[in-house]
């Protein structure tokens, strides 16, 4: 195990168990879906129900795999689809800063996790496991960047319905 493996484990667990903490939330804590789904609809994401459960799945979905190391660059561009679509809905009026609830969060867990799949998951991974020399890496980051940012501005134009006063 190299110096490189170690940290990219480290990073792929803090980044993974962060996200998939974030969708955990969103099933058990507070208002659990329900809540979650109200304030989506609140945002202009609808349906809301929908989109919690979707939110809430995809986080703890690709923050485990992540974690692990599995199927890296999907579990990358998940992160970006879904920091791109909070970004938008949640911080972007707020600024960049996150003392001031911006969008500057959602951009460095989005990278960090791109960089992760351009790297790869290291030797300490599902990723190595399976598929050895030839776990994605490179350029895979890159797609899956561009995947991501294509599903999160889809899921916006398709699902994001605000009303007049949080459309500014």
């Amino acid at each position: 195990m190299t110096a490189f493996d170690t940290g990219v484990l480290i990073l792929r667990l803090c980044l993974g168990l962060t996200m998939a903490a974030h969708g955990y939330a969103k099933f058990l804590s507070g208002g659990r879906i329900a809540g979650t789904a109200a304030w989506f609809d609140g945002m202009g994401m609808r349906p809301g129900a929908l989109h919690a459960r979707l939110a809430a799945g995809t986080e703890v979905g690709a923050g485990l795999a992540l974690a692990a190391g599995f199927l890296t660059p999907l579990a990358a561009a998940a992160f970006v689809a879904v920091m791109l679509v909070a970004a938008w809905t949640v911080h972007r009026e707020h600024g960049f800063f996150i003392v001031g609830n911006g969008w500057e969060y959602n951009l460095v867990l989005a990278v960090s996790a791109v960089a992760v799949a351009t790297l790869g998951a290291g030797r300490i991974s599902l990723d190595h496991l399976l598929f050895g020399a030839d776990a994605p890496d490179g350029w895979f980051g890159l797609v899956a960047a561009g995947l991501g940012v294509l599903a999160g501005v889809a899921q916006l134009a398709i699902f994001y319905r605000p009303n007049a006063e949080q459309a500014r």
